[in-house]
């Protein structure tokens, strides 16, 4: 009896390795396919924004901010693609853009609200304020959303400093 059970346990372990393994796959086979549907979508839509600047035979700040925010989103697919990390900094980069392309997109800014031209304005700083944060925190890493449970390797990344035993 007690070698049926003993299988049986074997079985149900060998069974809960396979689902687990094939659930790893599946997750990472609906990643990659969605980073490229999102990249593609990056993709097809800067390439549309610039066709419609090339119509109109010129581009404004507006344009040119919006296919910076292209090229910010592109940059956190292609680094999430080769580490499976989403870097912080930027969302921040591309947020910012966001904010200065909506001051710059604003037909006058004379017609604009002092509270409305004061949030935006706040906005930004304390996005920027952010940014200077996590650039120049103590960590000396730049902060990732992993959805992996791995931490990157803190001496594999930094420049090797000579310690006082070595002098």
């Amino acid at each position: 009896m007690s070698k049926i059970v003993d299988f049986v346990d074997q079985t149900a372990d060998k069974a809960e390795t396979v689902a687990e393994r094939l659930g790893n796959h599946m997750v990472d086979g609906f990643q990659l396919v969605a980073l490229f549907a999102i990249g593609a979508t990056i993709v097809w839509s800067a390439i549309d924004a610039y066709l419609g600047m090339m119509e109109k035979g010129a581009a404004s700040v507006e344009d040119i901010l919006l296919l910076f925010i292209f090229l910010e989103l592109g940059a956190m697919v292609g680094i999430y693609f080769k580490t499976n990390r989403l870097p912080v900094q930027f969302l921040l980069y591309v947020a910012i853009t966001v904010m200065t392309r909506s001051l710059a997109s604003s037909l006058n800014i004379k017609d604009m609200t002092n509270e409305r031209l004061l949030t935006i304005a706040g906005a930004t700083l304390i996005l920027a304020v952010a940014s200077f944060v996590l650039r120049y925190s103590a960590e000396e890493e730049m902060p990732f959303i992993s959805h992996t449970s791995e931490k990157p390797d803190a001496k594999s990344s930094r420049k090797e400093q000579p310690s006082k035993n070595d002098e």
